[in-house]
Parts: C-alpha cells; sequence; structure tokens
C-alpha cells in the first residue's frame, strides 16, 4: 500500500477524534468519506484509521510515557496525531523521519502551531527510547493488547486466561471479507466458480452454508454480481441466525431489532413466501435495510417502532418464530468494528442487559403456542448471554429451550457461544426457547 498522504493524515486524525471526543461511529463516518474516494485512497484511509483505533490503547500508553502532563480534552486531536504517527512507524513500517517531519508539520493544518515542538520532541524521544518504552508499556497487560482494563477483567472472569488471551489476540486481527451468498440467485458453487473466473481467490469457511471468504482487498461493489444482488456482506458467524430461526414457506416471522438488514435478507433467501415483519426504531438505520433488501431484489413489511413498545406495532397476530438480534456491548466484533473499544463502557453492562430482558419478556406474549424464538447478541460476556437466557426461563413458565445440536463454538448452561477467533469468524451467541 502506498505513504499516506497529507490529505489522508488529516482526514484520519478529524475522523478518530470525533470517535474518541464525540462518541461517534467510525464505520459511519468512514462509509461517508470513502464515497468519493477512489479504490487505493479508501483503502488507505480505512488502514490508517482502524489500525490506530484498533491499537489505541497500546498508542495511548506510549504516548503517555512521552509526554510530561496529559493532553486537555480540546487537544483530542493532537493526541490521536501522535496516535496515528506511531501506529505508521510500529505497524504501517512508514519510514521512521517522514513520519516525525510529517506529522509536526500537520500541527500547522489543525491550527495548533504550538504542538509542533510537542510533536516533534516526542516522537524523536520514542525512536531513541522504542525498545526499552515498549517494553515498559507492554509489561501492563491490557495495553498490551489495546485493551480497556474492565474489557480484559471481564473476559478472563468469564473464559479464563487461555480462552481470553485466544479472545484478545483475535480482536486485534483484520476482519475477513465473507459473503452470503443470495440462494435464491445461484448456489455457493456457482458464486465461487464466478470469483475464480474473475481471478479472486475466495474459500469455504467453517461456518455458514452460503458463505464464501473473499482474500485480499477487494472493494464490495466491485465484486461480481454484486448489483444483481448476488451475495451480502455478513460474517459466517451471524449467518448462522437465520439457519438456526430456520424459516419454514408461509410462517409468520418477527425480525425484531432488523437494522442494517443482514438477517433480514437471508431470512428471505432461506423462505421467500414468509410473512416476515421488520422491526427496528431508528428511521436512518432501517431505510439501510431497504437499501440492501432492494438490491437483493427481495421486499418485506417494515415498521419503525420500539420492539420493547408493543402497542405501538403489533397487531395481535402471534408468530411461529422471532429473531431477536438484541442489543448488545458487541464485544464480540471488535476485530470488524475496532472502535466499540473506544465507544463501550463498563457502565453499559446494566442497562443492556435490563434492555435485553425487557425485550425478551415483551416479544415472548407475540409468539404462538409451539413457535420459538432465537436470541442473538454479537457479545462474549456471560452476563449478555446465558445469564439472561437462564433468569428468563426461571422466570418464564411456558419457556423451555431447544437444544442447539451443533459442534461450532461451546456449549454453555444455555445456548452455545462462539468466541471471536473461533472458526475465523466473530464473536455470536445463540440460543433458542420454546413456548409450551
Amino acid at each position: 500500500m502506498a505513504d499516506a498522504t497529507v490529505n489522508d493524515r488529516l482526514d484520519a486524525i478529524r475522523m478518530l477524534t470525533s470517535v474518541v471526543r464525540d462518541g461517534k461511529s467510525l464505520g459511519d463516518l468512514l462509509r461517508a468519506r470513502q464515497q468519493s474516494l477512489n479504490v487505493h485512497d479508501a483503502a488507505r484511509l480505512q488502514e490508517l484509521t482502524y489500525g490506530a483505533i484498533r491499537w489505541s490503547y497500546r498508542l495511548d500508553a506510549i504516548v503517555n510515557e512521552l509526554l510530561d502532563k496529559p493532553l486537555r480534552n480540546k487537544d483530542t486531536d493532537v493526541k490521536v496525531l501522535l496516535w496515528q504517527a506511531l501506529y505508521e512507524m510500529l505497524y504501517m513500517r512508514t519510514p521512521d523521519y517522514a513520519v516525525v517531519n510529517s506529522y509536526a508539520a500537520l500541527t500547522r493544518n489543525l491550527k495548533k502551531n504550538w504542538a509542533r515542538a510537542l510533536v516533534n520532541g516526542s516522537l524523536r524521544t520514542f525512536l531513541r527510547t522504542r525498545e526499552d518504552l515498549l517494553e515498559r508499556v507492554d509489561a501492563n497487560t491490557p495495553a498490551r493488547h489495546s485493551l480497556p482494563v474492565w474489557f480484559y477483567d471481564a473476559v478472563i472472569a468469564d473464559w479464563g486466561k487461555e480462552k481470553a488471551e485466544a479472545v484478545f489476540a483475535a480482536g486485534n486481527q483484520k476482519a475477513p471479507l465473507v459473503l452470503r451468498v443470495n440462494q435464491q440467485k445461484l448456489s455457493r458453487d456457482e458464486y465461487m466458480t464466478r470469483l475464480e473466473a474473475a481471478g479472486i481467490e475466495a474459500s469455504f469457511p467453517v461456518l455458514g452454508n452460503h458463505a464464501v471468504v473473499v482474500q485480499g482487498g477487494s472493494r464490495i461493489d466491485t465484486l461480481p454480481g454484486f448489483e444483481a444482488g448476488h451475495f451480502s456482506v455478513q460474517d459466517s458467524a451471524a449467518q448462522l441466525a437465520a439457519e438456526l430461526v430456520s424459516p419454514a414457506g408461509g410462517e409468520r416471522v418477527l425480525d425484531a431489532c432488523a437494522a442494517p438488514g443482514g438477517k433480514t435478507g437471508h431470512l428471505l433467501e432461506l423462505a421467500p413466501d414468509i410473512d416476515l415483519l421488520a422491526l427496528d426504531n431508528d428511521k436512518r438505520r432501517l431505510q439501510r435495510v431497504n437499501e440492501n433488501l432492494s438490491r437483493l431484489n427481495l421486499s418485506v413489511q417494515m415498521q419503525c417502532a420500539d420492539a420493547s413498545a408493543i402497542q405501538q406495532w403489533w397487531d395481535g397476530r402471534e408468530f411461529e418464530a422471532v429473531l431477536l438480534d438484541a442489543p448488545c456491548s458487541a464485544l464480540g466484533v471488535v476485530r470488524r468494528h475496532p472502535d466499540i473499544r473506544r465507544l463501550r463502557r463498563h457502565t453499559d453492562i446494566d442497562n443492556l442487559t435490563g434492555l435485553q430482558r425487557q425485550l425478551l419478556d415483551t416479544l415472548w406474549t407475540t409468539v404462538a403456542r409451539g413457535g420459538r424464538l432465537v436470541y442473538a447478541t454479537c457479545s462474549v460476556l456471560k452476563r449478555e448471554n446465558e445469564e439472561v437466557i437462564a433468569a428468563f426461563l426461571a422466570d418464564t413458565a411456558d419457556a423451555s429451550e431447544l437444544n442447539i445440536d451443533a459442534d461450532w463454538g461451546l456449549a454453555c448452561s444455555h445456548g452455545r457461544q462462539i468466541l471471536p477467533g473461533q472458526h475465523d469468524s466473530d464473536g455470536f451467541y445463540y440460543a433458542i426457547l420454546q413456548k409450551r
């Protein structure tokens, strides 16, 4: 990949400042900016932003060693500038002194001329003391893994040190590009043949009956069949959700937290003649569901409503199947969304578990007798997963658990957990409940 330019670096600094200081989504910011870039510039910007935020806790620990006192909140852009400079030196192998000179000059673009000497001096100190400094920083295990302490401690408490170390390592890998082939258009084997004919290397992952992993840095809209709706982008572990719902023709099905629509589309691809209702409480994100389904030549009844406020949307007709892809900490997908480690707080977990239970209780009333509810999260925390299901079962007389007979993931006290990196997939949890 070619070296970053002044514009790349400035774009990246501004995006990451919005994430760190203002809590913005890096994915949303990046998608908006990449629309006006060519393939190579878009890839370079993604490398800078995703890489620096992925390693930001380690990079921040280095910066703290280099500075005499912390930077003020209004100078978050200077801190982010230092992260990016260090990221280029440590992970992108950009020549050291080219990085020092370029990033010191960028302080003028940020209208922070006072910071030029600070940036220049800090980076030159790093070059002189790199080996000893990194040894000190990496002696702090959460910093070495680039994680907030609360997340590090929570995963070890749930899964033990050996499994936790594998989770942390997987979270710092770049996520593969995984496609879900639209079986209403062509088979997975047929699409693989199309990729091979286009000279694109691909393989079948362990998980997902319709999944294909594409090698290299291909841009989605340049892959064969994009406009024709031959595939969607979806991690192989996420593809299990619709497969576990196993929709049958004519069934009334609810996708309760549908945006951005990956699982909605998969349900319709598996059974086009189901009576499917897609709910989401975010009008903008629901529009993305519509856009994704339109490309796949699929349509669905959609409502913008809070799934837990049943009076807003339910007409009283029961569902044979409900998919609850519950709001969660998303700590199982940090490799794919590395800004989560910056956006999520330990105080969020109590609120999320309360919401998960509220959604379960509410949606259970809409399930027909003999019907099923698939509970899914992309979390690795037991508090959001098996403990939520255990409490629900203990309190709900007409609920029983259906065993997931599978060789993927780990069997839990309730449901199954895929830890990040298992089967080279993201981290997901699934449980299936049936109404007696």
